[in-house]
C-alpha cells in the first residue's frame, strides 16, 4: 500500500493539493486552467503517495505563506520576496553552503532583501533536512557557574548543546555567534562555523550619548529565521530560511531590552543617571526609547536596512487595504502586529483582526 504524507491541516493530501493548485491558478491567470496540473498530482500521489511542486508552484507559495503568517507586521511587500529553489540539494554541508549563500546575498551591501531559501520537502520515509538553529545567525549563552548567561540567555540549551557535541566555543563575548547544527536524512548532525564575512554586524552607539558605545552592544543585519516549516499544499519544507529586515523595536525593545535576553535597561538608566528607585519615574520607558533611537541610528549610519515601528505600522495599514481590495482576509495576531514600542500611538493599536490560520503558511515544527 502506497504511503501517503498527512499534511498539518488534517485533510487528505490530495485535498491540500487540489485547493493549493486552484489557488495557485486563480492567483496566477497566465498559468492557465488548472485541469490537467490537477490530474498530474492526482497521478503522481496514487503512484508515490506524494508529489513535487513546479518552481513556479514553490515560489508562490513560499510567497503567500509570508503573505499568511499573521504574527508579522511587514508583508505588504510579500510579492517581493526572492525565492531560492535549493531542493535539489542533500547534503548538511551543501545545506551550510547555501544558507551561507543566503545570507551573503540577502545582506546585498546593507540593502536587505527579503528572502527565502527552500530546501528539500519531507516525503513518504524521507523526513527531510534540517535546521536546528532558530535564526541563521544567533549569538552563545554561556551557562556560568552562578546561574547567570554570558550572551543571549535565550540560546543557552542549544549553546550547551552543541558544545556537547564538539563546539569549542567562541571567544566568549556576549556577541559569539553560533555554529549552525544541520541534519539531513543519512546523516548525523554536523556543526558548521559561519565564516565571519557572512556575519555583517552593527555596532551600536547613539547620536548624543557619547558613553553609548562604551556599552559594545552591536546586533547582526540579516534576521534570517530557520527553524520553521514552510506548509504548502500538504507538503512540508522542514528546512526553509527566510529573512525580511529588522524593525527597530525587534533588536531594541525586546532582544537587548527583556530581562531575559540582555537586559540592557537597568545599565542604560545608570548612566542616564535616572532614579531606579520606583517604577513611577517610568526610568524603564525613558531608557527603553534611548535603546531604540540608538538601534535606528545606529543602522541607518552603517546603511543597514532597518523600518521603526511608526513606518512599518503605516505599511502594515496599507497592506490591509491591498489585500482588502483583492477580496483577501488578512490573519493577524493582535499581540505580535502591534509593536512593543508605543503601541497606541500606531494605526494598528486601534483596530482588531482576523486570528486565523490560513495556508501555505510557515508553522513551527
Amino acid at each position: 500500500m502506497t504511503e501517503v504524507t498527512v499534511p498539518a491541516s488534517g485533510r487528505s493530501l490530495e485535498d491540500e493539493a487540489e485547493a493549493f493548485v486552484r489557488q495557485f491558478h486563480d492567483e496566477n491567470p497566465d498559468a492557465g486552467p488548472p485541469g490537467g496540473r490537477l490530474e498530474e498530482v492526482r497521478r503522481s500521489i496514487g503512484e508515490h503517495g506524494t508529489y513535487a511542486h513546479t518552481s513556479a508552484e514553490l515560489a508562490h507559495a513560499a510567497r503567500v505563506a509570508w503573505r499568511n503568517s499573521k504574527r508579522c507586521i511587514g508583508r505588504l511587500y510579500w510579492r517581493n520576496l526572492v525565492v531560492r529553489d535549493r531542493r535539489h540539494v542533500n547534503t548538511a554541508e551543501g545545506v551550510y553552503l547555501e544558507c551561507v549563500a543566503h545570507l551573503r546575498h540577502a545582506f546585498a551591501h546593507g540593502r536587505i532583501r527579503p528572502m527565502i531559501t527552500v530546501f528539500a520537502r519531507a516525503a513518504p520515509g524521507c523526513a527531510g533536512p534540517r535546521i536546528h538553529n532558530e535564526q541563521l545567525v544567533r549569538y552563545a549563552g554561556y551557562r556560568r557557574d552562578d546561574g547567570t548567561v554570558l550572551g543571549d540567555p535565550r540560546n543557552a540549551a542549544l549553546t550547551e548543546r552543541v558544545m556537547k557535541l564538539g563546539w569549542p566555543g567562541g571567544p566568549g563575548t556576549s556577541f559569539d555567534p553560533l555554529p549552525l547544527l544541520v541534519e539531513t536524512p543519512g546523516e548525523r548532525p554536523r556543526l558548521f562555523d559561519l565564516p565571519a564575512e557572512s556575519v555583517h554586524e552593527v555596532p551600536i552607539g547613539h547620536p548624543d550619548l557619547p558613553w553609548f558605545g562604551e556599552l559594545g552592544l552591536r546586533w547582526h543585519a540579516v534576521p534570517a529565521i530557520s527553524d520553521m516549516t514552510l506548509l504548502a499544499g500538504g507538503l512540508r519544507y522542514p528546512a526553509a530560511p527566510f529573512n525580511g529586515w529588522y524593525m527597530g523595536t525587534e533588536i531594541g525593545a525586546r532582544n537587548l531590552a527583556d530581562d531575559d535576553r540582555y537586559a540592557m535597561l537597568p545599565e542604560i538608566a545608570h548612566r542616564m543617571g535616572l532614579s531606579t528607585a520606583a517604577h513611577r519615574t517610568l526610568w524603564k520607558d525613558r531608557a527603553l526609547v534611548e535603546l531604540n533611537v540608538a538601534v535606528l541610528w545606529s543602522f541607518q549610519r552603517s546603511r543597514v536596512t532597518m523600518s521603526d515601528h511608526h513606518t512599518e505600522a503605516e505599511r502594515f495599514m496599507r497592506h490591509l487595504e491591498r489585500e482588502r481590495r483583492a477580496g483577501r482576509r488578512v490573519p493577524a495576531e493582535w499581540a505580535w502586529i502591534v509593536p512593543p514600542l508605543s503601541g497606541a500611538a500606531t494605526p494598528v493599536f486601534h483596530r482588531y483582526y482576523d486570528d486565523m490560520d490560513l495556508l501555505p503558511n510557515f508553522i513551527h515544527r
